[in-house]
């Protein structure tokens, strides 16, 4: 009888902790050798425990390594062999792409049944890809929109500025009193990065900005370019 996959669960609330654990339990061929709330207890976990697949989520604030792609990147580089099953409720192109740039194969949607991790881990443990349904239709859609094209998903200088304020918490008439440009101009480079991205609320560009390590960009980092307004 083969070994059993050993499989890491991180997850910052302890509902998704529970039910993607109990979930895995109902696979014979994998056991959960430890669990997560944060990236401090997470590095901790793989330097200590023997582990062959990671499922974590995405969005997991209040550790020392952060989260989002920065976290990710960091497991990348210094667990290069980890097969990582990365859990998110986020299903917008650019945060697929940049994903399967840092060499993640398979995204499950907390939205889609939990059965769908341990078909991941399953998947990953020998080398496969795997997208759960809602993860799936997301990339099909893309695929329809682009047309074939698998262009990047590009913001301007400006757009990612005013993203950028905007999820730090500021106000339209703020950022545009900050920027010297009109309130008009700022929520339209605002619309405009969100139907760049995909996104239709306010939520969702808060959890790609957190996603993307945006949140963490010192205030000058955008605008220091000397762009004229």
């Amino acid at each position: 009888m083969p070994d059993p996959v050993r499989v890491v669960v991180a997850d910052d609330h302890p509902v998704i902790l529970f039910g993607a654990e109990h979930a895995l339990l109902k696979f014979p061929g994998i056991q959960v050798v430890a669990r997560a709330r944060q990236s401090t207890e997470l590095i901790k976990v793989l330097q200590t425990v023997p582990c062959d697949v990671l499922v974590t989520d995405l969005a997991m604030p209040g550790g020392q390594y952060g989260d989002g792609l920065p976290l990710i990147g960091y497991l990348r580089r210094n667990f290069p062999e980890l097969p990582i099953v990365v859990l998110t409720m986020l299903e917008n192109a650019a945060l697929l792409k940049r994903l399967s740039e840092l060499g993640v194969t398979s995204v499950v949607n907390k939205s889609d049944d939990l059965s769908h991790i341990g078909l991941a881990v399953q998947h990953v443990a020998r080398n496969l890809g795997y997208m759960s349904p809602s993860v799936k239709a997301s990339l099909d859609t893309l695929r329809m929109n682009a047309g074939g094209k698998s262009d990047e998903v590009i913001l301007s200088r400006r757009e990612l500025e005013v993203v950028r304020l905007f999820v730090s918490g500021m106000t339209i008439k703020e950022i545009s009193e900050q920027l010297s440009r009109s309130i008009k101009t700022i929520s339209t480079q605002k619309n405009t990065a969100m139907r760049k991205l995909g996104l239709d609320r306010d939520s969702e560009l808060f959890q790609y900005a957190q996603s993307n390590g945006l949140l963490n960009l010192s205030s000058n980092s955008a605008g220091d370019q000397g762009e004229p307004h």
